[in-house]
């Protein structure tokens, strides 16, 4: 028989997506109000530019790219090209103030992360979000060109994978860092729309409450109570009309076919089993390239957003994620 009141109740009460997406943009107003008066939970800037090798990518890069994106400039002492372009990175990741970190890689000591990214030559330019490498440039760059880059990359974090930065002591910044205006604090109010999304769930509306959290999101992209709304509508409007013994003997009986496991982990969250999802889910990924594992691997984020970045959780599958595709 077909499931046709699905309910959430295993995973997350409606009524505490709700609280927590409220205490977390109070959390976010309260951070960015201790660093506007030089409070400490912030970074320095010096935090912002590192030095990476490769014992510690896994824990410099790959984790922390969880909650910003990480450029990485693979440099070497002897590359000319590198001298120009390093320097100017490492001031726009002063100038942006945590909307990106910079990890500096040099090749003559890390021969094996050099092989991993497939550089032919330097300086080359990388970022990792969320744990997915993507290459944005090679040599020295025009800074114009570069800015564009670095912005477009910031957009696709916040946007994608709801990736807001770091917070930096202003405090530590000095007289310059004084003088940037304050963190900016999410859009609204929106209470009627998000209720709205609500009532719509409860009569399930699906269609309705993805309608209501977009409407949100359009303007305030950032908005966390209306992603959380809207990954959890998106869910149970795949699995409604679902039949579970069916999805789960297809599970079962085809283990290399991606569209039944990620059924299967459509319904394994719903079901609140939620370690079995995000680990069926890695699983694929490991096993598969392409499409198919690109496919796997944008389901597991949307599964994400439907626990919240912060459950341990989803930290610890976000780990997992990136050991199987490096």
């Amino acid at each position: 028989m077909q499931p046709r009141n699905m309910s959430m109740s295993g995973v997350v009460d409606l009524a505490a997506v709700k609280a927590a997406g409220e205490a977390k943009v109070k959390a976010e107003q309260a951070r960015a109000e201790v660093a506007r008066q030089g409070g400490g939970g912030a970074v320095p800037p010096s935090a912002l530019v590192i030095d990476v090798d490769e014992a510690g990518f896994e824990r410099d890069v790959l984790q922390r790219s969880a909650e910003v994106p990480v450029v990485i400039d693979f440099w070497a002492e002897w590359c000319e090209p590198c001298k120009q372009l390093g320097p100017l990175l490492e001031r726009l990741a002063q100038e942006y103030n945590g909307r990106f970190l910079l990890a500096k890689v040099d090749v003559d000591a890390n021969q094996m992360l050099m092989q991993q990214f497939g550089i032919q030559g330097i300086p080359a330019v990388f970022a990792v979000v969320a744990g997915q490498a993507l290459p944005l440039f090679q040599g020295a760059a025009p800074e114009a060109q570069i800015r564009q880059t670095l912005d477009q990359l910031i957009q696709v974090g916040e946007e994608r994978f709801g990736l807001t930065g770091i917070v930096v002591d202003a405090a530590a910044a000095g007289p310059e860092g004084a003088e940037q205006g304050p963190a900016e604090v999410p859009a609204g109010p929106y209470d009627a729309l998000l209720e709205a999304a609500v009532r719509a769930l409860d009569a399930n509306d699906f269609a309705g409450a993805v309608q209501a959290y977009k409407n949100v999101l359009s303007d305030d992209p950032a908005n966390t109570e209306a992603k959380l709304g809207l990954a959890q509508a998106e869910l149970l409007s795949r699995v409604r009309d679902m039949d579970p013994q069916q999805v789960r003997n297809d599970a079962a009986e085809k283990p290399g076919d991606v569209a039944a496991q990620i059924a299967a982990a459509d319904l394994d969250l719903v079901g609140g089993h939620v370690e079995d999802a995000f680990g069926r889910l890695v699983e694929t990924v490991r096993r598969n390239f392409g499409d198919d594992r690109d496919a796997a691997r944008l389901r597991l984020l949307e599964l994400f957003e439907v626990i919240g970045p912060e459950d341990p959780r989803v930290v610890a599958a976000r780990t997992a994620l990136a050991r199987v595709l490096f």
